[in-house]
């Protein structure tokens, strides 16, 4: 099949990884697939810092060469993250008229046969025109209009009501938990065909590095200890933050653990200073952001992986990222979470929102080498198994007419 990958996103993060995971998936089984994207957005050609600067790159190249239409769609898309919730749902509401532009001449181009979408708030262009067509329309969907939000909605009304037709009137639904799906089937009574598929991981980017590893825990002078790994960003939301709070001053009953905590954010600043105050530093080690290319070397160098908080409605990309590496990881008992991770066998649950309990259970692991050894291979063979991305894409064929792979 020809199949066209709709996204109103930046592609980047979390939401790059998931998309490049399932385009891949797709082309793994055979499939050609070409991806759609809010003008300036590029899931597969850069990540992280080096994307920043491919933005600037890219502008400056459109300017000289004249491409005003992509520039002033791109300004566009950049001014909506500076205006009032309403303004901002008002570009949303809008970008319905550009996307129908942009989507009947990628559709016309590819011979497209199926479209793929990431689903987004106000976003109804795809489903109309792709009824009106004879087009199948798969949604994938990681956000609802139903769900509480750090930014309340204007148009909560509008939004619901635009959702339950999209829900009801597209050929397939893909929703990342349980939960989610729940919380729709809930909210807006009957919907489309649907499947349940949480994240997943590439293997081909995350091979365990024995040498590599060793040399990274020699040079931070950690080869001889326990190392308790974090990879992402520094928000309040992971709950890094009060996780080191709290297990600072634990630190000195066990000598042997080490915390290497690999990212940036908000949160980065407090906890050094933390950390300072403790007077840990020799057992929390904090590199700060390192490259893409980078992070497989460090997930190899950690014993097992802590992932302080979540939420009811996200499957966690990295959880996947560190089982893919044989690293067990301690997490919180979200069902997005407790539905992928089987307890002492794939990783470590404790009760969600009982920060003591989080910071017991990692300290009970600590001088359990065999056990972290066992539920980290336990980990590589469920993802080998069960979520590698073409079992995703395997997923989201099922929901197409006359198509099974």
């Amino acid at each position: 099949m020809n199949i066209l990958f709709h996204h109103r996103t930046r592609g980047r993060g979390a939401e790059g990884v998931h998309i490049r995971g399932v385009v891949k998936g797709l082309r793994e089984l055979g499939h050609r697939v070409s991806i759609l994207s809010l003008p300036g957005a590029d899931p597969e050609e850069e990540t992280g810092e080096r994307a920043v600067n491919a933005d600037k790159k890219k502008a400056e190249t459109d300017s000289a060469s004249g491409k005003s239409s992509t520039s002033t769609v791109r300004w566009l898309t950049d001014l909506t993250r500076h205006v009032p919730e309403f303004a901002f749902e008002l570009f949303e509401l809008a970008y319905n008229l550009v996307a129908w532009f942009r989507i009947r001449k990628a559709v016309a181009s590819t011979d497209t046969t199926l479209i793929y979408e990431r689903y987004s708030l106000f976003m109804f262009i795809t489903v109309w025109w792709g009824k009106r067509k004879g087009i199948p329309v798969i949604l994938e969907v990681n956000d609802s209009a139903l769900v509480h939000r750090v930014r309340p909605l204007s148009f909560r009304a509008i939004a619901i009501r635009i959702e339950r037709w999209i829900f009801t009137n597209a050929t397939g639904l893909v929703f990342i938990s349980t939960h989610f799906r729940e919380v729709a089937q809930q909210g807006h009574g009957t919907i489309a065909p649907c499947v349940v598929s949480p994240n997943a991981a590439d293997l081909d980017k995350f091979v365990i590095d024995e040498q590599a590893a060793k040399a990274l825990r020699v040079q931070l002078g950690i080869d001889d200890k326990v190392v308790l790994g974090y990879v992402g960003a520094f928000v309040h939301w992971h709950g890094i933050d009060w996780f080191v709070d709290l297990i600072a001053d634990r630190l000195k009953e066990y000598p042997n653990l080490v915390l290497l905590l690999v990212g940036d954010g908000v949160c980065f600043n407090s906890i050094r200073e933390r950390v300072a105050e403790a007077g840990a530093e020799s057992q929390i080690i904090l590199p700060g952001r390192v490259e893409h290319s980078e992070v497989a070397t460090y997930l190899s160098a950690m014993d097992f992986g802590i992932l302080p908080d979540s939420n009811d409605y996200g499957s966690p990309m990295k959880l996947f990222e560190f089982m893919a590496m044989a690293k067990g990881m301690v997490v919180p008992d979200f069902s997005p979470i407790s539905e992928v991770v089987k307890d002492n066998c794939t990783s470590w649950l404790f009760k969600a929102n009982d920060r003591e309990g989080c910071v017991e259970r990692v300290l009970q692991l600590v001088g359990d080498s065999s056990q972290q050894i066992e539920v980290g291979n336990n980990a590589r063979a469920y993802i080998e198994r069960e979520r590698q991305w073409r079992h995703n894409a395997e997923q989201i064929l099922t929901m197409v007419p006359n198509e099974t792979s």
